[in-house]
């Protein structure tokens, strides 16, 4: 699996399909789906994902860095299938809370606390950390420790749109811009 998302299904994308098709696609009431989530490779390496939340948006555009698939990570866990808890961290502007729910809707609302399994969405300094962990519990049940269980990797927004994304004429809430000042932070 490439990303440990509860409830999702993978589909091999037909390069002929536009993402509007697909997402038009996937909107369709009988299927249920709540979002759609599109990765993109460049030189075979992860570099783009394309966040819709269905039915009507918004669509999120993020740059996709620091893939670290579960088997590279060392002494890594294996997840179950039990729901995780979710931890957001610094999502404090208005961009950020949107940008929080959207991401909060990949995992289900009902954590299995059994499972033990928390997954850490944190900004800092605009940039989105995705960590999936295992708590365990010593024996004696005084401490526990974290056990990262993987994929690992780092978001950073480049635009979000109103509705389906449409580079062409859709309307941008907001979008990332070259001449930035270092100290000023959207998320």
């Amino acid at each position: 699996e490439i990303l440990r998302l509860p409830n999702s299904v993978y589909m091999k994308r037909d390069p002929e399909k536009r993402i509007r098709d697909i997402a038009l696609w996937a909107a369709d009431t009988a299927r249920c789906f709540t979002d759609v989530l599109i990765l993109k490779e460049d030189h075979r390496k992860l570099s783009t994902l394309t966040h819709i939340h269905l039915p009507d948006g918004p669509s999120a555009v993020y740059r996709l860095s620091s893939f670290t698939p579960s088997k590279n990570i060392p002494n890594h866990g294996r997840g179950s299938r039990h729901q995780p808890e979710l931890i957001l961290n610094n999502f404090s502007t208005q961009l950020g809370h949107k940008i929080g729910r959207m991401l909060s809707a990949w995992f289900p609302h009902r954590p299995d606390h059994i499972g033990r399994q928390v997954v850490t969405i944190h900004n800092q300094r605009d940039f989105i950390f995705f960590r999936f962990h295992r708590y365990i519990f010593k024996e004696d049940a005084s401490k526990a420790r974290l056990q990262e269980l993987g994929p690992r990797f780092t978001l950073k927004l480049k635009y979000i749109q109103k509705g389906i994304v449409d580079t062409e004429k859709g309307e941008y809430i907001w979008r990332a811009t070259k001449e930035r000042d270092r100290r000023t932070f959207f998320l």
